[in-house]
């Protein structure tokens, strides 16, 4: 099992080839026929030249962040474990290479690794009760009925949240400690943020007979069946996203070298900072941003915004600090992020009361139902 190469995909061109190193951690070297004319699949630490690129840390399991958003996050990586048990595999021999394997095709964003474990993927929904409950045993270290039907549905997703996914869809379910109407909050958090002006994917509730519905979300990584190269913050800056380690300057900053100050761009990342803020959406972390590449004018540009829920993280602090204040950030500390952007003041001001006004409702329904 122990693959000490992958190749490394964007559609049909082969990007370039991952090796493990005796010190574990993972080199990569860009393929000759990318570097004729490919770009750089992570903006600043992998630029598009001859030579073998060392990851200087063992930050994402020592392999660079653009190929580690490839991997599932806790739930999927949850998922990957149990298939492994239910074929009598042992998860612990596994090499991060070897989860790349398992990912193959099958993961968000652009990239595909080769060869990739022979796994069939193709499987549908279903009846999304029963996934549910599936789902919820799996959390609470109960034996599911198919361990391999889950994988088969969620195994290659990220976040901590039990999901599924189909080729255009996520849909969520309700992980420990959710309301049981999780699907309902998230569904009107983001219809909320499109009425502040914010770029969200289509989303909906599919029924169900055991709660309000379950929300589901648009992959904005496929268009028209054809995939999208993207990274997060996280793999972008090469920092993990458990740790709160970000501002909302860098973020600012970050959109306006990926986008080439693109103006819509930074206004775009000025109202979501505004609506975590009045929102209360503290998860805010640097997996929680994404920039998609954009291969006409070679830059980036914010992903539509997903994950905003009611929510707390790190002793009830923004994940990601608004002018260095994590734990009550407001108009002054939102103002200056503006205007060292380049922003208007005049503009930060009508934005942030537009938000302001508009999430009052939600924030005060949802404060009330968690508290």
């Amino acid at each position: 099992m122990k693959g000490r190469k992958l190749d490394v995909f964007l559609e049909d061109r082969q990007v370039g080839t991952l090796s493990e190193t005796p010190g574990h951690r993972v080199a990569f070297a860009y393929a000759d026929s990318w570097l004729e004319n490919g770009f750089a699949v992570s903006p600043f630490s992998l630029p598009p030249k001859q030579g073998v690129f060392l990851p200087p840390s063992d930050c994402f399991q020592g392999m660079w962040g653009v190929f580690a958003d490839s991997l599932p996050d806790a739930w999927g990586r949850l998922l990957v474990d149990r298939m492994l048990r239910s074929r009598r595999l042992s998860a612990a021999d596994l090499t991060v290479l070897d989860r790349l394997a398992i990912v193959g095709s099958s993961g968000m964003g652009a990239l595909t690794y080769r060869p990739a474990w022979d796994i069939s993927r193709d499987a549908s929904p279903g009846d999304l009760d029963v996934l549910a409950a599936q789902c919820g045993a799996l959390l609470q270290q109960k034996e599911t009925a198919d361990p391999e039907e889950l994988f088969r549905l969620g195994g290659s997703s990220g976040g901590a949240r039990p999901k599924v996914m189909t080729e255009e869809w996520i849909i969520k379910f309700p992980a420990s400690g959710d309301m049981k109407d999780s699907g309902i909050m998230e569904k009107e958090y983001m219809d909320c943020a499109a009425a502040c002006g914010i770029d969200v994917p289509e989303t909906k509730l599919m029924p169900s007979r055991q709660c309000s519905g379950y929300f589901a979300i648009r992959r904005f990584d496929r268009v028209h069946g054809k995939r999208r190269h993207m990274l997060s913050a996280s793999a972008i800056l090469e920092t993990d996203p458990r740790y709160a380690s970000l501002d909302y300057h860098t973020l600012m900053k970050l959109t306006a070298v990926l986008s080439r100050s693109n103006e819509a761009d930074l206004l775009q990342m000025y109202r979501r900072m505004c609506f975590n803020v009045f929102a209360h959406n503290r998860d805010d972390h640097a997996g929680n941003f994404t920039w998609i590449y954009d291969p006409q004018y070679d830059c980036w540009h914010p992903s539509p915004a997903y994950d905003l829920t009611w929510s707390t993280a790190y002793f009830g602090e923004h994940t990601t600090s608004v002018d260095g204040n994590g734990r009550n950030p407001g108009d002054r500390e939102l103002l200056a992020v503006g205007k060292k952007a380049g922003i208007a003041i005049r503009i930060c001001r009508q934005i942030a009361e537009e938000i302001r006004e508009k999430t009052v409702p939600i924030e005060q329904k949802y404060r009330d139902v968690r508290s």
